[in-house]
């Protein structure tokens, strides 16, 4: 195992070279890592006590209709004695599962640019001063980003530091956003994603299929949309219900219907097809425990989805980008004869 000064020191390849996609039908956010990093690389979770405005009050109370926190992050309402030491176990963990020799904090549960800017630094610079640490991914809301912390993350960057900063739009529709209780619009998340995209800081965008009042044309028109003012990532999730939330009281009202396993898969494909191989994926599914999950039952597990994506992608033919080239190369060609 490389020592942490040579970690340190050779972490890093080609950074600032662009996205270049590898061979494959999906350009995944592992895919990115081994091209960005000479050791293997892995992400952990840190959980650093911040809040959300559409919990404490601010904007609202009680959060998104679907969110309970602790479905995905079963740390969420618990704090270690530090972010030192939950990296420290995070490590050891992917170390075993993964061989990752270095890695990147995740700051996931709740909204990590909320907060005072002193206070939100002090956290990051905790988890950059551990061992192996090469790197932040910061989990957040598009409407809790400001200018002066994405001057802080930029800094970090400018260092030679890798951060990621990921998005929570959901859906680009304002009404599918106010049905689900979002508390922001799609002009906030265009906005955020500029700015954070001007310093040259890569954004993940959380997008969510099967959202109570949209159809396929519509989720098609969400990722169009994404694509139009432009991000770096994506993390697909499919709808599921988990205790505790509002949209479990409407799916037991029968106000909630739910994709299959079948449709999300072909829904994913779809998208896939339509986004630039650049894009790293940093997600195919997102799922929950069994004792959280109300519903499917296909979301308690991801290998499942996970490979009947790649088996859709490989029966069909496809590629990441490649229906967006075979429209780009149409419209290329229906200009050419509308010139001639």
């Amino acid at each position: 195992m490389p020592s942490a000064m040579a970690i340190t020191m050779a972490a890093r390849v080609g950074y600032g070279s662009g996205n270049k996609a590898m061979p494959g039908p999906i350009f995944s956010f592992g895919d990115y890592l081994k091209q960005h990093f000479r050791y293997k690389t892995h992400k952990v979770t840190v959980n650093a006590g911040l809040n959300c405005p559409n919990r404490d009050g601010s904007k609202g109370r009680g959060g998104c209709s679907y969110c309970n926190n602790k479905s995905f992050n079963p740390n969420a309402h618990q704090q270690l004695a530090g972010i030192a030491e939950q990296i420290e176990a995070g490590k050891r963990v992917v170390a075993r599962r993964t061989g990752a020799v270095q890695v990147l904090a995740y700051f996931q549960a709740y909204s990590n640019t909320y907060g005072e800017l002193a206070e939100l630094q002090g956290l990051y610079e905790q988890a950059l001063a551990c061992p192996g640490v090469v790197g932040l991914v910061i989990g957040t809301r598009p409407d809790c980003v400001t200018e002066e912390v994405l001057d802080v993350l930029a800094g970090y960057q400018q260092r030679g530091i890798e951060v990621w900063l990921e998005y929570g739009l959901q859906s680009s529709h304002d009404e599918t956003l106010a049905r689900i209780n979002r508390g922001h619009g799609f002009e906030e998340y265009t906005w955020a994603v500029k700015a954070a995209r001007a310093r040259g800081l890569p954004v993940c965008t959380h997008l969510i299929l099967g959202l109570p009042g949209e159809d396929r044309d519509m989720m098609l028109d969400t990722l169009a949309r994404v694509r139009e003012v432009g991000t770096d990532g994506v993390k697909f999730h499919p709808l599921h219900v988990v205790r505790n939330t509002l949209m479990a009281h409407q799916w037991r009202r029968g106000g909630i219907s739910l994709l299959d396993q079948d449709e999300y898969t072909g829904l994913v494909c779809d998208m896939l097809g339509r986004m630039p191989s650049t894009w790293a994926v940093h997600r195919l599914t997102g799922t929950a425990s069994r004792d959280m999950l109300l519903a499917p039952a296909w979301c308690a597990g991801k290998w499942s989805v996970i490979n009947a994506i790649y088996a859709e992608m490989h029966r069909r033919g496809s590629s990441q980008g490649q229906l967006l080239q075979d429209c780009q190369e149409v419209r290329a060609s229906e200009r050419a004869v509308a010139c001639a």
